[in-house]
């Protein structure tokens, strides 16, 4: 796969595709980093060419940020992170102070293991509104292995420093939540991850299915390995009772321990096509640290799904230019573009 620009992926325009216009969104997310120090098994940053050993640092350029940024202006919400760990970025909570100070409520997906006792007291004073920590598992054999390249109990002693730097502030902010990923290999272990939030200080969990089944016919080879790992460790083809006996123990826990605790459906819902079955292209916007613009958060990365590049041609021309309406057009019509069609948002399950 090349490094350069990706061109937009071709897409259906129907005759109608210029009624799909959309005001800018309130909601808006951007990559600041595009490669991880973690292989997760679940994950295809893995797989893309911008983050492969010795490719040129994936970063999101601060002056392209602060002028994306200025390209939403209705803009409330703003998620600081895409397939990467953010806090590899050097100016990170640069981006955080620059846009809460724009009265913009910033929230973060990170691994925890960057978090340094400097980085622990930035996440508080620089105005990070939500940080979700991504523990997926509650001992180090199903952690570790899920998420190649951490330390489980590294990992659990940052979160301990997190909230008391929270805490030592005088803090409500940021609130913090525990994001676990169930699959077959660890979704037995739920009861004790909600248990292990409780007892370090997080009374969030949100549990998620996998996001995508990768089942899109024209998928990017380097891909393919992501649709294998998904059809092994999907809950949907596991049984039932099993599920539902496993869910209810980590509800029982989460009553117990005062833990709001967030499960998937246990079953798909029917395929639904219009506005009800998603809204993220006409809510939220998507960019990769390039600027370049996808439907959501559930493609992730731009050689699977790109409408265009906000950083080069700006963003008004891109948000309502022609692939993104054709892409709503789409995604309206009773056969949405495939690359929607395995989507765990789109079918209810995530």
């Amino acid at each position: 796969m090349s490094t350069g620009p990706i061109a937009a992926v071709p897409l259906p325009m129907p005759t109608r595709a210029a009624a799909h216009t959309a005001p800018r969104p309130r909601f808006v997310q951007m990559e600041p980093v595009g490669r991880c120090n973690l292989r997760c098994r679940m994950c295809p940053v893995t797989y893309r060419a911008d983050a492969q050993p010795g490719s040129p640092p994936a970063l999101l350029d601060f002056d392209t940020f602060r002028r994306l940024l200025d390209g939403f202006p209705e803009a409330e919400e703003l998620q600081l992170q895409g397939l990467g760990e953010p806090m590899m970025h050097p100016r990170f909570f640069d981006m955080v102070r620059h846009a809460a100070a724009r009265g913009i409520a910033v929230s973060t997906n990170t691994n925890l293991t960057l978090l340094t006792p400097r980085r622990a007291r930035e996440c508080v004073t620089s105005g990070l509104a939500f940080l979700h920590a991504s523990i997926d598992g509650a001992s180090a054999g199903t952690y570790e292995y899920i998420r190649r390249g951490a330390s489980f109990d590294k990992v659990l002693r940052n979160l301990d420093r997190l909230i008391a730097a929270r805490r030592a502030l005088a803090s409500a902010t940021p609130r913090v939540r525990i994001v676990t990923v169930a699959m077959r290999r660890n979704f037995a272990e739920l009861p004790d991850v909600v248990a292990m939030a409780a007892e370090h200080g997080v009374d969030i969990v949100f549990v998620q299915h996998l996001c995508h089944d990768y089942g899109e016919h024209d998928l990017p080879a380097a891909y393919r390995s992501m649709r294998d790992f998904v059809a092994a460790e999907t809950l949907l083809d596991e049984d039932p009772q099993r599920i539902a006996y496993v869910f209810g123990a980590a509800r029982a826990m989460a009553t117990r321990r005062g833990v709001d605790l967030r499960l998937p459906p246990l079953a798909p819902d029917k395929p639904r096509t219009g506005p009800r079955g998603c809204d993220w292209p006409r809510r939220g916007a998507y960019l990769s640290w390039r600027g370049e613009a996808m439907p959501c958060c559930m493609v992730s990365t731009p050689d699977r799904a790109n409408l265009g590049n906000m950083a080069r041609d700006g963003v008004e021309p891109v948000w309502n230019g022609p692939t993104y309406r054709a892409f709503r057009a789409a995604l309206d019509s009773p056969e949405p573009p495939e690359v929607c069609r395995g989507c765990a948002l789109y079918n209810g399950t995530f």
